[in-house]
């Protein structure tokens, strides 16, 4: 496993960070509940040292499962969970909600789903439109004074809104989303790396698509998250991105190495990522995706990989 420095924060965290946005299980598919903690452990005992959950991941359940895969290990990685967004009791449906009762309640809540007392990072989920941030970064602010989170992030948030949190308390870190088919971002990761911030990027293997395993239009259910959230698996990305892996099979071949482990160099080996958040549902593939570390791309491998994207997927 590599290590970087995650910004500022004094934070040495792992390329790789366990992410448990699917292990929820509403909307991704099956998901196991034992294979879900079995595939976070063997993470860890690959090396990772960081792991990304939030109580919106169907209503505290990836939290739930998070809290039980760490007992015994809580003192030897990072733990990052966020707030202001959460599943509605009734409906299910994801409320944004900033406000100082909401933001408190749900950091109890997390809390006591993590089987933890403090968060090394708490993270603002989404932007709320037309909720001031303010009170939102004072809370945060009051929480990390009382010890409960030592480093606030941001997630989804613009250059602008970023620099509005920032009047009101110190913001250490973003998550935006960033892989070979969505580079949307990059411009504001570059200045958030360039500003010191931690970067840790989700969606690192677009939802599935750059795995290689799925070479033909899949027929996930309208409600998959991978049909709502994403658009990877719709035309015309999915076939651009198609094109893409022709290249990412070659080089894979050329290191005797399965392609998931070719997009997530390319990802970790850009110097303004910091860690890329990963999903995993067993062990084979938490395996499978640390040992790509083994290895790196060459100069000009990543250079043939950008010439890829630019007349595939673009950005």
């Amino acid at each position: 496993m590599r290590y970087k420095e995650f910004g500022k924060t004094g934070m040495k965290v792992s390329a790789l960070t366990v992410g448990t946005w699917a292990i929820g299980g509403a909307n991704w598919g099956a998901v196991d509940r034992e294979e879900s903690i079995a595939a976070i452990q063997a993470m860890l005992d690959d090396g990772v040292n960081f792991v990304d959950t939030a109580p919106v991941y169907n209503a505290g359940h990836s939290e739930q499962v998070v809290g039980e895969a760490l007992q015994g290990r809580r003192d030897k990685l990072f733990l990052a969970t966020k707030t202001a967004l959460y599943n509605d009791p009734l409906t299910g449906e994801a409320i944004k909600d900033g406000r100082r009762d909401t933001i408190l309640r749900l950091c109890e809540e997390s809390l006591k789903n993590l089987r933890t007392d403090y968060f090394d990072v708490y993270i603002l989920h989404w932007p709320v439109p037309g909720q001031p941030v303010k009170e939102s970064m004072e809370t945060m602010m009051e929480l990390k004074d009382q010890g409960v989170i030592r480093h606030i992030g941001v997630s989804n948030y613009s250059v602008e809104q970023i620099e509005e949190a920032r009047q009101y308390g110190e913001v250490e870190l973003i998550q935006p989303p960033y892989s070979m088919v969505n580079r949307s971002q990059e411009e504001l990761i570059r200045w958030a790396s360039a500003q010191g911030l931690g970067v840790m990027s989700y969606a690192s293997l677009g939802a599935g698509i750059l795995t290689g395993s799925i070479r033909s239009m899949p027929n996930f259910a309208p409600s998959d998250i991978r049909m709502t959230f994403y658009d990877f698996f719709r035309e015309p990305k999915f076939s651009h991105t198609m094109e893409l892996l022709k290249t990412l099979d070659k080089v894979a071949a050329a290191h005797g190495a399965p392609v998931p482990q070719v997009a997530l160099n390319w990802s970790t080996q850009k110097s303004f990522i910091d860690t890329a958040i990963i999903g995993v549902r067993n062990p084979a593939e938490a395996h499978e995706n640390c040992s790509g570390f083994d290895w790196s791309l060459t100069e000009d491998e990543m250079a043939q990989i950008d010439a890829a994207i630019d007349c595939t997927v673009g950005r």
